[in-house]
């Protein structure tokens, strides 16, 4: 089943989500200085991500960029349709508006971990549509640097 999004718009999501992420963890990183530190590395890691992201959308090829995405078993689909339509989290959202319900560094730590969550299903969702040739490898590192992350926010939350 070829799914309703193209490689390109596909590209664009991820990319978002990246810099969303990375807007996240500074404006975390301003509102709980002992976790500061911590936060800013996670918000550079989610721009080398962007980055990632944004180097293979450029190597897309103008028919790979208009093309829908190969999904034989509609289960990419699923998972893309969910996220871009908000249902889980909203890509056009400001993810520095959650932080107005964080009262204590641990609330901050859980949002993160929900956020990193997020990410993945999308990646996995992203994964499954695109073949080798179009960094399919580079998606599975990017979700084992997020499942990192949510170690290291989870070993945090667990210490605090």
């Amino acid at each position: 089943m070829v799914m309703p999004f193209n490689a390109d718009e596909v590209f664009e999501m991820a990319e978002q989500i990246e810099v969303n992420g990375a807007k996240f963890y500074r404006a975390a990183a301003r509102k709980f200085p002992a976790l500061s530190k911590m936060l800013r590395e996670l918000a550079a890691m989610e721009d080398e991500h962007q980055k990632v992201f944004a180097a293979m959308h450029a190597q897309l090829s103008a028919a790979e960029q208009e093309q829908g995405v190969f999904d034989p078993d509609g289960e990419a689909r699923m998972y893309l349709r969910v996220m871009a339509d908000g249902n889980v989290f909203d890509i056009k959202a400001d993810p520095a508006d959650k932080l107005a319900h964080c009262q204590t560094a641990q609330d901050v730590l859980r949002i993160a971990i929900g956020l990193e969550k997020d990410s993945i299903a999308f990646y996995v969702g992203l994964q499954a549509s695109v073949s080798s040739g179009a960094g399919k490898d580079r998606i599975k590192g990017l979700i084992s640097e997020e499942i990192g992350h949510i170690a290291l926010l989870s070993e945090k939350l667990d210490a605090s």
